[in-house]
């Protein structure tokens, strides 16, 4: 909230608005759960927000053979014009495994993104070894998926894939302080002129 404030300081007229797309009516319940912590989160604030788009839990569900899968799995903004569409992502951005590592390690939810900057600051970040990350290694897709998915069934194709990636990664940089972040400094990345994601020095280095 303090983010998208700073940036409208000077604004005259609009308003807040909100957009909740994403969950289902998982088996744990911790779509419900998290939707319930969001909506209470927003009514605690002290500014007028406006709830636009409501697409979660059983509004976003559909059933297929007895099993509850997202209809929505992702979304993208277009912010000239601020349409909303349903999108997937081939590109995940940049430091794809690093990011992973750091949130399969149990690292919080964060957002890596300067909008008052238009770059992606990555990291520092540090965490302790993966406990047993050889014997995941070891297991099966099946193994994997039921263990480390909050929803195994809803899953797309490549998350197993991408698990297992992410394991050896945790693997190859047990800490990653000093390997991954020389200086303990972080990461920089700024859209070129293309569209792409372009590393850019880190400053004082």
């Amino acid at each position: 909230m303090n983010s998208i404030k700073s940036f409208s300081d000077h604004a005259q007229c609009g308003r807040l608005e909100v957009h909740l797309v994403g969950g289902f009516s998982d088996d744990r319940q911790l779509s419900q759960k998290l939707t319930h912590q969001l909506l209470s989160e927003f009514d605690r604030q002290e500014d007028d927000i406006h709830l636009v788009t409501l697409c979660v839990t059983e509004l976003n569900d559909r059933e297929e053979k007895e099993n509850h899968f997202p209809i929505i799995y992702g979304i993208a903004v277009n912010i000239k014009t601020a349409e909303i569409y349903r999108a997937s992502f081939q590109d995940r951005g940049p430091e794809e495994q690093l990011r992973a590592a750091r949130t399969l390690a149990g690292g919080p939810m964060i957002s890596i993104y300067d909008a008052e900057t238009e770059q992606l600051r990555i990291g520092p970040y540090s965490w302790t070894p993966f406990p047993h990350v050889d014997f995941w290694l070891q297991q099966d897709d099946k193994q994997i998926l039921e263990n480390l998915s909050t929803s195994p069934l809803a899953e797309p194709p490549h998350f197993v894939e991408h698990i297992r990636s992410t394991l050896m990664f945790l693997k190859k940089y047990p800490s990653p302080t000093n390997t991954l972040f020389p200086g303990n400094k972080a990461l920089l990345y700024k859209k070129n002129e293309d569209g792409l994601w372009e590393k850019i020095s880190s400053p004082g280095s």
